[in-house]
């Protein structure tokens, strides 16, 4: 089966993950693409108090952040050679390679801060440190949250079917996930978008996605050209610091936001609008909440993103009588995804579809009659 390829129900009818093909098609003209999102109830007052942006917060926390990134840089290279150097730098990675994808998926909504410019500022640090292009993920996320989940629209589907779940294991470590990041920058530097990028990224920006591709290409020649300087120079293993710094922890240091990332969508719906069925809300601990920047409340997210992070939990209090319940920690939800995907393996249309509590309004069946009536719908 190719990956690109998701079939529905019992008749293997293939829908094509790509944006420009019979999937993007199907999504238009069964309405999915003009239909009107389900949303909880807030009140309008309660919203505009949830919705009120602060510098305060972000401002706290990335000073912690970069706080963190000089500390254990600084410890790794000092204590080169102990262990102390190899617990700084696993550190290091986690902080430079995984939290890095909560402040660039914030500052990309520009809710984080209330100064745009401190927004654009880290958002581009960010973009940089996970390897994605500024230009590009920005448009791509807009695309997500205007369609998300749906096949042929949305352009960060993170489980395609079949699932390889061998792909999601290794992409705890980002060796594959930093080459194809890598490839697409260097592609984007020499000129070429694919036709993806061209789907959903306006023209007036293609110069913007060359510009910084060519940015983020020259920061990583001249880390190389550093740390061959250093080998030259006779420094042995030490020269593989600069890429221990910049790059590297997109590789060693990403298995946080993987292993956050892929409970946010896995086992749930495809080609609905009701974000309670395709997306997932899980209880975290403080330091998690802190590196994910509160986007464990993923539903709440989708439901409302332009509530900023600091808010979320208040949020989810609101409506939390109208949500199913949320998995108690990562471990729950890791097992129920996997049982969904493993039973999505022999009935391709599965979904889970989580108890709603008696106080919820119900999943309304009119929204969801683009989903493909051989699919398989299963109350969990």
């Amino acid at each position: 089966m190719n990956d690109n390829v998701k079939f529905d129900g019992n008749n293997l009818t293939p829908k094509d993950y790509s944006l420009t093909g019979t999937s993007a098609a199907c999504a238009v003209t069964t309405g999915l693409t003009a239909a009107e999102w389900y949303h909880s109830d807030v009140p309008r007052k309660t919203m505009k108090a949830l919705m009120k942006r602060r510098d305060g917060p972000a401002i706290r926390d990335t000073i912690i952040w970069i706080t963190l990134h000089l500390i254990f840089a600084l410890g790794g290279i000092y204590f080169w050679g102990t262990w102390i150097a190899l617990m700084c730098w696993l550190a290091y990675g986690v902080i430079a390679g995984s939290v890095c994808d909560s402040r660039w998926h914030e500052c990309g909504h520009g809710t984080a801060f209330r100064t745009r410019w401190m927004n654009d500022v880290v958002y581009h640090f960010a973009s940089f440190q996970i390897m994605r292009n500024p230009v590009n993920w920005r448009w791509s996320h807009v695309r997500h949250h205007t369609h998300t989940i749906i096949v042929g629209r949305d352009p960060e589907i993170g489980w395609m079917h079949p699932v390889s779940l061998m792909a999601k294991a290794l992409s705890f470590v980002g060796i594959i996930d930093s080459y194809q990041s890598l490839k697409i920058l260097a592609k984007n530097a020499s000129g070429f978008l694919s036709s993806d990028e061209i789907d959903y990224i306006p023209k007036s920006q293609y110069p913007k996605v060359i510009f910084w591709a060519r940015v983020h290409m020259a920061i990583y020649a001249i880390t190389a050209a550093v740390a061959f300087g250093m080998l030259i120079a006779g420094m042995g293993w030490q020269s593989v610091i600069p890429f221990l710094l910049i790059g590297g922890p997109r590789v060693y240091g990403c298995w946080h936001f993987v292993m956050t990332g892929l409970l946010q969508h896995g086992g749930l719906a495809e080609d609905v609008i009701d974000h309670r069925l395709n997306s997932r809300t899980v209880y975290m601990n403080a330091i998690s909440r802190w590196l994910y920047w509160n986007m464990n409340y993923h539903v709440e997210h989708h439901m409302f993103p332009m509530v900023p992070y600091h808010s979320m939990l208040r949020l989810h209090e609101v409506i939390k009588d109208d949500l199913p319940r949320p998995n108690r920690s990562i471990w729950e939800a890791y097992l129920e995804v996997y049982k969904a995907v493993m039973r999505q393996k022999n009935e391709p249309g599965y979904f889970l579809e989580k108890e709603l509590p008696q106080s919820a309004q119900p999943y309304k069946e009119n929204l969801h009659q683009a989903i493909p009536s051989n699919d398989v719908n299963v109350n969990i």
